[in-house]
């Protein structure tokens, strides 16, 4: 093949190439321009506080001071400090709750009796919010910590049995009659069958149970911990150190960011559909 017809080839590959490239850039600058409008309207509204006598003690929640008491919170390690306990409380209590939600949420979806036996209770334990066990937390554990992992328990466990079940539903029982006719055991259909369909379905009761849980945790250890993220605003308030309270609020939201993201890569590894 001669030169010129590999290269009248290679055009159109090129060419796609390009414009592949060229709509990647769209969508991070797009990305971009919103996260820029938020920075804009955070930045008027601290230089709307800086410039009202009434609340010009509060000018720390600007954008200048907060970033730059966030950087040297991640330089002098305070950060990382007040991250791990509460990561460590998110991490316990979803696994707390995967472990008991994602059985449940099989027998809730393959069996239709008990489904319907635990339709309304469950709906109206759903429906309460999971800071309202806080009294009961208190009381029930002999330690802060232990109340508050049950709290974060109590908030992200129906997101997973309610989508573990919606992605058992999904299945078509040719599936099953199908693995029955191979000679497949009841183990060997949970791991070949079960597992790798309702996989994607977890995980996105995984996603949702961590958001709920994390926007729970703050106002969780304002409860007796003298460590963790909610902690740190409370005490950053009580200091008067505004600058250190945005700073952890921002925090807060890129660990939450962080956390979402490498969730949202989880499923779309296990996905059987293409995302944009």
């Amino acid at each position: 093949m001669s030169a010129v017809a590999v290269s009248f080839l290679e055009r159109p590959r090129d060419l796609r190439r390009r414009r592949a490239i060229g709509a990647r850039l769209a969508r991070v600058l797009v990305e971009l321009s919103g996260l820029a409008l938020l920075l804009g309207l955070w930045a008027l509204g601290g230089w709307l506080i800086a410039r009202n006598p009434s609340t010009a003690a509060f000018a720390g929640f600007a954008p200048a001071p907060a970033l730059s008491r966030l950087y040297d919170m991640l330089r002098d390690g305070s950060a990382l400090a007040a991250a791990v306990p509460s990561l460590g409380r998110i991490a316990f209590g979803l696994l707390i709750a995967f472990a008991a939600g994602a059985p449940v949420g099989v027998i809730v979806g393959s069996s239709a009796l008990f489904r319907r036996a635990t339709h309304l209770p469950f709906q109206l334990l759903r429906m309460v919010s999971p800071l309202a066990w806080m009294p009961i937390a208190i009381l029930a554990f002999s330690t802060w910590n232990a109340a508050i992992v049950f709290l974060i328990f109590a908030s992200s466990v129906w997101p997973i049995i309610f989508s573990t079940a919606h992605g058992l539903r999904k299945l078509d029982p040719d599936w099953f009659r199908l693995a029955h006719n191979l000679g497949a055991g009841r183990w060997q259909i949970l791991r070949a069958v079960i597992v790798p369909a309702v996989a994607q379905d977890v995980l996105t009761g995984l996603r949702l149970a961590l958001g709920v849980a994390w926007i729970v945790l703050v106002p969780a250890e304002y409860l007796g911990v003298t460590s963790g993220l909610g902690y740190a605003i409370n005490d950053a308030r009580d200091t008067l150190e505004y600058d250190r309270l945005a700073a952890t609020v921002v925090l807060i939201g890129l660990i939450g960011f962080l956390l979402d993201a490498l969730l949202l890569a989880a499923i779309a590894r296990v996905s059987w559909t293409t995302h944009d």
